[in-house]
Parts: C-alpha cells; sequence; structure tokens
C-alpha cells in the first residue's frame, strides 16, 4: 500500500511541477509582451517547448479523462473451459462499483448492453452508492436488468459505509448473497454460487466448506483480497471489482491506486491463482470525490463469461 501512496504523489507531484512551470513561462511571456520586448530566449528552450508540450497533453489527456472515457463501457468476453459441464453452458454478466450519483451516467445504457447478452446469470460485486439520495437510481437501474436464471450480489466497502442501513436491493430481483452458497441448475446440470458481504471476509471456509467437489462453482467477494487464501476448498471463479482498474492508469505501467492489500498484483482483469480464475472487473462508475470523477486507461466495464463443456480428446 505504501508504495502505491508513493506513485501517486509522485504522480501529483510531476504534473503538478509541470503546470507551476507553465504558469511562470507563461507570465514571462505575457510580462515581455506589454514591453514590447518580444519572446524571450527562454521561452524558446527545450526544456520550456517540451514543457509546453506536455502541458498541452496534460490538458487533452484531463479532458477526455473526464468527459469521454467515464462513459465509454467496454464489454470484454472470456470464454472458460471447464470439465465441470458435460452438456450445457452457462452465460454470466458481472457488474460492479456503480457508485450511483442522482445524475445518471452509465446506468441506461448499461442496462440495455446486458438484456441484449441475453445471460443465464448476472453478478453485482458491490459499492452501489455515491450519496444515499442516489439509492432510487440504483433500485430502478437493478430491477430493469434481465437474466434467465437469477440475479446475485454482495455488497462492497462503500455501501457499508454510504448505504448502511439501506435496503440496496429491495424490489430489483437480485439476491443478496448472506454469507452463503446455493445450488443452482441449468439442464439438469447443477453449479454453485456463493458469496460474502464486505466486512465478513473471514467467513470464507464456513461458507466455501458448503460447496461439494464436484459441481462447477463461482465466488463473489467485492476485494480480490481473498484469493491467495482459498484453498482446499471449491471454486472455480473468484469473481471481485474494488480496484476499478486504478481508475487512473497508464500505458506499460497500469494502475496507479488499486486499494488493494496485494497492490498492483491483482488490480484488473483475469489471473489464475492455484487452480481458480480470478476475474477483478473494472467497474461501471466513478468515485464520488471531485478530482476522482475521471477515468484514463481504466475504460469501465462489463464482463462476460462464457462457461463451457472442455473440449474432449
Amino acid at each position: 500500500m505504501i508504495w502505491q501512496l508513493i506513485s501517486v504523489i509522485l504522480f501529483v507531484t510531476v504534473v503538478a511541477a509541470v503546470y507551476i512551470r507553465e504558469i511562470f513561462l507563461l507570465a514571462e511571456f505575457l510580462r515581455n509582451r506589454s514591453r514590447k520586448e518580444g519572446h524571450p530566449p527562454a521561452l524558446r528552450a527545450k526544456s520550456a517547448v517540451i514543457n509546453h508540450f506536455l502541458a498541452v497533453i496534460g490538458i487533452f489527456c484531463i479532458l477526455y479523462g473526464y468527459f469521454i472515457e467515464p462513459r465509454w463501457i467496454e464489454v470484454k468476453v472470456i470464454e472458460v473451459p471447464t470439465a465441470k459441464l458435460k452438456h450445457t453452458s452457462l452465460r454470466i454478466v458481472q457488474i460492479s462499483d456503480l457508485h450511483c450519483e442522482m445524475k445518471i451516467l452509465n446506468e441506461n445504457k448499461m442496462v440495455e448492453i446486458i438484456n441484449s447478452l441475453k445471460p443465464d446469470l448476472v453478478v453485482y460485486t458491490g459499492d452501489s452508492l455515491n450519496v444515499p439520495q442516489a439509492l432510487p437510481v440504483f433500485r430502478d437501474t437493478m430491477g430493469r436488468i434481465k437474466a434467465g436464471i437469477g440475479k446475485y450480489a454482495v455488497t462492497g466497502n462503500d455501501d457499508l459505509a454510504v448505504a448502511r442501513g439501506l435496503d440496496l436491493f429491495y424490489d430489483t430481483g437480485f439476491h443478496l448473497l448472506k454469507e452463503e452458497s446455493i445450488r443452482l441448475t441449468k439442464d439438469g446440470e447443477p453449479f454453485f454460487i456463493s458469496g460474502l458481504r464486505y466486512g465478513h471476509s473471514n467467513r470464507w471456509r464456513e461458507v466455501l466448506t458448503k460447496v461439494p467437489a464436484g459441481p462447477y462453482s463461482i465466488f463473489l467477494c467485492h476485494k480480490p483480497d481473498l484469493i491467495e487464501d482459498l484453498k482446499g476448498v471449491n471454486v472455480d471463479l473468484y469473481l471481485a471489482g474494488h480496484t476499478h482498474g486504478g481508475q487512473v492508469a497508464f500505458p506499460f505501467y497500469g494502475a496507479i491506486l488499486t486499494l488493494s492489500k496485494y497492490g498492483k498484483k491483482y488490480e484488473s482483469g483475469k489471473y489464475s491463482v492455484n487452480g481458480i480464475t480470478l476475474y477483478v472487473n473494472r467497474g461501471i462508475g466513478l468515485e464520488g470525490k471531485v478530482l476522482l470523477t475521471a477515468r484514463f486507461f481504466a475504460r469501465p466495464e462489463i464482463t462476460v463469461f462464457d462457461i463451457k463443456p472442455a473440449k474432449q480428446n
């Protein structure tokens, strides 16, 4: 965690330095212009030109991060072969971290996309509201989502803070998994879905030991932080959110800040850990703080998992 905070401080310091210098260069330009002294050599120096370039690029990045990428949903389709299904397949759609405000951002578009995918299951991995007043927006959005078999959810850390005492999923059709495992079937083949509400992560073994070894098993938890603890239990697919993919990330480097105990190790996307497929979804919404209402190289995401029988030789 400390290295993530150092990365954030370093990033903010570099950006601030570029624009502080640009302000001084602009002030020098205006001062010399008022004196009709022309452009001073300092403004044409190589370092100044580089600073001008970085400042202009930075403005375009800020505009893109605030006004384009937060509304540009990516749909990722991942095929997951398994020997645990013989004669049927499952289509699971994962969404996470809606962070609803009173003003609509991606909610309507998200519902339209999900329903067009015709999922068997829709799963939600927490962090629902930025303000309690957005509860009607969240409930209306979640209630319009359709799934052939069912809709299941767990809560996140912001649900514990912002939505304490609120019944988030009332009349939405979503089943909140309260430290439980549920047996489901499709075409006569069983599979299990399990989940933990935020703040109950220490009960994972109690919940997952109820899942027998044979059927396909899906586990929902807001954070990816349990992935290296899950041993001696049946979990095939672990679905998490929380990190937002950093929400602000760099090409080749990735997330600056994930707020995960593993730092950048499981920042977003698909991982294979001890025979378990972990997927960390980047989420749909944005943190509620003004400086965090942007996305950069971390597009909002809907993830589709097509679980299919493994091809036999």
